[in-house]
């Protein structure tokens, strides 16, 4: 079996669009979470937060005819994958179209905004005037991975993750899987998120959200006692996942090794999540990277601020290590970029162990007596990190969970 490692890395948050620029901002306990006033128009919801990418915007080497097909979600997720391809000095080899590189890339439904326009049409307005065909390719559950192979003419394997929450971190997890057992020598794996109010809607519904809209900077609070709620965000994240043989045949720069994935299913309810699945997931792998629990220095909690989340799943973890984990949530900063929340909070975890450092939970003022004890990060701590792991839980009862290893030569 191969052994994995990452090459090249990317991110795009309401935070900044590279490193440095989050990093500053997480050291200055600063959100990104804003007030939506456009979405007052929208009658009985409640919640009226998203922590949008404010200065985004397409780069101008984008061809129309390439951007027919592309909502924001895609956009947001090609050029993460380009950022990243040019971290890993893969855009222009002649790896990247010959079959070597593959694609594993989720979201959880594509475009939003291009999927209620072309319902509109057709179920408000019942007519066909107007719709163009490209709107579906906008918004099929597929559209980031298609869309990411098709700009930058990969051949090797397409995997769309389309698992919610999950779908950021399944990306990077299948693509891991498919280098581990030979299948592919190079992935580009990941997940992105389109902010709109159909996503907060879902959650609104649900009672999920929170409604501090007069202190969007006070909010998300996971953990916390006095919580009310999560907050969804957009942005994207990409990893360029290689095979050790392979980055070392091109002398490729090293971030570090990915040595454990796993994955499952509650089977047990549709929206809430079950404690035995989310410490069985870690246990999976942690047993696929030949780990005890005890190796492992820090967990980047999903922490999505909502009490039977939160409090599932620091049980559930308090179980897994039988110790005071060092744990954090980075939710805190952006909010819930839902299909890329697994991509981007492992983006930030890894360039954390590199460094020697971890974010704390903003927000998170008095803990939730329920959640389970562990040592919850409230300040910025300096921390030396050789094994991290990454966990992210999704309606559905899908689990996911993974582990990075600081590389050593």
């Amino acid at each position: 079996m191969n052994r994995v490692v990452v090459t090249g890395m990317s991110g795009i948050t309401s935070l900044g669009q590279d490193w440095e620029s989050v990093k500053l901002k997480i050291l200055a306990r600063e959100s990104g979470v804003r007030f939506m006033s456009d979405w007052k128009e929208i009658k009985g919801l409640t919640s009226f937060l998203g922590a949008p990418i404010a200065d985004f915007e397409t780069p101008a080497h984008y061809g129309r005819k390439q951007l027919r097909t592309m909502g924001r979600v895609a956009i947001l997720a090609i050029r993460s994958a380009e950022l990243a391809l040019m971290d890993a000095r893969l855009l222009e080899a002649p790896q990247l179209t010959d079959g070597t590189v593959g694609v594993s890339y989720g979201s959880t439904y594509g475009s939003a905004h291009a999927s209620i326009e072309f319902m509109k049409q057709i179920g408000v307005n019942k007519t066909v005037e107007g719709v163009k065909g490209s709107q579906f390719i906008q918004f099929m559950s597929h559209t980031c991975a298609a869309n990411i192979s098709q700009y930058f003419k990969t051949k090797g394997r397409l995997i769309p993750a389309c698992s919610a929450c999950t779908s950021g971190s399944q990306g990077i997890g299948f693509g891991y899987e498919l280098i581990k057992y030979g299948i592919q020598d190079i992935m580009i794996c990941g997940g992105a998120e389109e902010l709109d109010p159909l996503g907060t809607a879902v959650f609104d519904v649900m009672y999920a959200t929170s409604s501090r809209n007069s202190e969007p900077h006070k909010t998300p609070r996971p953990f916390d006692r006095d919580r009310d709620g999560l907050v969804c965000g957009e942005g994207a994240s990409t990893f360029i996942l290689e095979s050790l043989q392979s980055a070392q045949k091109r002398g490729a720069t090293i971030h570090a090794e990915l040595v454990g994935f796993g994955s499952n299913s509650d089977g047990a309810h549709m929206v809430n999540p079950a404690r035995e699945g989310m410490r069985r997931v870690m246990e999976l792998s942690l047993q696929d990277a030949g780990l005890s629990a005890d190796k492992i220095d820090y967990v980047c909690a999903h922490g999505t601020s909502t009490e039977i989340g939160d409090v599932t799943e620091t049980q559930a973890t308090a179980e897994c290590f039988g110790r005071k984990i060092p744990i954090a949530s980075l939710k805190s900063y952006f909010g819930h970029t839902l299909g890329a929340c697994g991509a981007i909070e492992a983006w930030i975890t890894v360039h954390q162990m590199n460094e020697g450092w971890v974010a704390p939970t903003i927000n998170l003022d008095n803990v939730d007596p329920e959640c389970g004890e562990l040592d919850y990060i409230t300040e910025t701590r300096k921390l030396d990190q050789r094994y991290v792991m990454s966990n992210n839980f999704a309606f559905g009862g899908v689990n996911t969970s993974m582990i990075f290893k600081k590389w050593e030569e």
